[in-house]
């Protein structure tokens, strides 16, 4: 059975490296006999490029939202010499809306969809997307605008009384901690605490065999 690579972005944040090491574990238990291997792309030790080389058939799941530089750029690059399939990124992906609706307040005036933020337009339009299945409004916690807070600030303005954010966030961090500052009423967890994130990198591996095992008939 082929070595699952797990590939997290990397926090400062112990709560958020306690929360992606969990999420790894609760793979791993899921499939017993599975080697699972949690590396990194930024911040934290191993990196991706550092384990690819130390195993032999793997599978590279990114425990990322969004396919922008770290997949095109450090995780393509640390399997260019090896024919490792990549699996697409967590998001976006409706599991995960569902997982936000799931955690909304009842009763709430306005929801805040709030990401990361990137310089990528397909990324951006991904958000868009989503904020619109969600029925919310977007707001950029980083290096775009309209940040989260201004966001929130405006609605306040416009008469909201109960503003609820959805975290589209996968583990804790900074960018995490910066919602619970935006001025809501109600933040929800990160997405990596709801076991259907589990499921999800367990299904985007296990299509990775599929694909794979079809490619070879």
């Amino acid at each position: 059975m082929p070595t699952l690579i797990a590939v997290a972005h990397g926090t400062r944040s112990p709560h958020g490296q306690a929360q992606i090491r969990d999420l790894v574990a609760r793979v791993a238990a899921r499939r017993p006999g599975l080697d699972v291997r949690l590396t990194y792309v930024d911040v934290q030790e191993p990196k991706v490029a550092d384990v690819v080389p130390l195993v032999g058939d793997a599978v590279v799941v990114p425990l990322l939202l969004s396919a922008g530089y770290h997949v095109r750029v450090d995780i393509a690059e640390a399997v260019a010499a090896r024919p490792i399939p990549v699996t697409r990124t967590l998001g976006p992906d409706d599991a995960l809306l569902d997982s936000m609706i799931r955690r909304l307040p009842r009763g709430a005036d306005a929801v805040v969809l709030a990401a990361a933020g990137s310089s990528d337009p397909a990324w951006r339009a991904d958000i868009d997307d989503l904020a619109a299945k969600l029925g919310a409004h977007v707001g950029y916690v980083a290096g775009h605008d309209p940040k989260v807070a201004d966001v929130v600030a405006g609605l306040r303005k416009s008469g909201a009384k109960k503003i609820a954010i959805a975290s589209y966030l996968l583990a804790d961090g900074l960018f995490y901690r910066k919602l619970h500052q935006a001025g809501a009423d109600w933040v929800t967890p990160p997405l990596c605490l709801d076991p259907i994130t589990t499921d999800l990198v367990l299904s985007r591996y296990e299509s990775a065999l599929l694909t794979t095992a079809e490619s070879r008939l």
